[in-house]
């Protein structure tokens, strides 16, 4: 009688959808996932103003428990589903997923804790494997329109700019406070991206010597900042003076979302079947 392939048990089904962004359900997972990180993040801003805060504070505390919890059941889900749990939890991806969960429960022992969820825009990252982003980041990746190419990367760009405003001006407002004019998180994200642009309105300034250094950091991030659009548009004109040629294997763009069940590691080639790194069966 023919051999039949055993059946695949529920931790594999879960991995299939927590991990995989080629599946449906995978896809649905991420976009699900990605619309709650931005809920959440919104949750946090909303509740640094005041009267915002006065009048819905019971509801947004109860939004962002929940929250909470859905993300707290996500990890131990990541955790479970791989044979080597230590791979996803000391992973890039692995300390993001910590440290955006455990914010709410630390409220409860360190008092101003909560701010810190905005951390959870970091998990933001996750959108480049739902819509494959990366195609647009590799020097392999040749696309007929030079105009086409710079509007996808200065998207990522601008990304990951406003990802950094709202981490910075989340940190200025837990450091700097009302009295130097940081009254809200959404106030402080607008110093933030004045400072980064180099603007420079004045008219809200830090006043404690951790706030300056930050700020400092700051205005020196702006200058390569602004840099970068012009680098890109330049890059992809120049692309357009030579002639296409066929990509080979080496050029090829792989844009498999597959992760190893064993090591929780991606990146693997479009016609992998084993893990490059711990060897184990995809």
């Amino acid at each position: 009688m023919p051999r039949t392939k055993p059946e695949k048990g529920w931790r594999h089904k879960v991995h299939e959808v927590i991990y995989e962004a080629d599946t449906p359900m995978g896809k649905w997972f991420d976009i699900l996932l990605f619309i709650l990180i931005i809920i959440s993040v919104l949750l946090v801003m909303l509740e640094s103003v005041k009267w915002i805060d006065a009048t819905y504070h019971r509801s947004l505390f109860v939004f962002e428990w929940i929250i909470t919890i859905l993300f707290t059941i996500e990890y131990i889900a990541r955790i479970v589903t791989i044979k080597k749990p230590w791979k996803y939890i000391f992973s890039f991806y692995g300390i993001i997923d910590f440290l955006s969960t455990i914010p709410l429960y630390l409220s409860y022992i360190l008092v101003g804790s909560q701010v810190f969820l905005a951390v959870r825009a970091l998990r933001l990252l996750r959108i480049f494997r739902i819509l494959k982003l990366v195609r647009f980041l590799g020097e392999a990746s040749q696309l007929r329109k030079a105009l086409k190419d710079s509007r996808a990367k200065i998207t990522v760009f601008l990304f990951a700019v406003f990802i950094i405003a709202v981490i910075m001006g989340t940190l200025m407002y837990y450091i700097e406070g009302e009295q130097a004019g940081f009254t809200s998180i959404p106030t402080s994200i607008y110093w933030t991206i004045v400072t980064l642009t180099t603007v420079g309105y004045g008219d809200i300034a830090p006043i404690t010597p951790q706030g300056q250094l930050i700020a400092t950091m700051i205005m020196l991030l702006g200058y390569g900042i602004i840099a970068v659009p012009t680098g890109i548009v330049t890059a992809e004109m120049g692309k357009q003076v030579k002639s296409n040629k066929d990509a080979d294997d080496d050029q090829f763009v792989h844009v498999n979302t597959q992760a190893c069940t064993t090591c929780a590691k991606e990146g693997h080639r479009d016609d992998a079947k084993y893990c490059y790194n711990c060897g184990s069966e995809l």
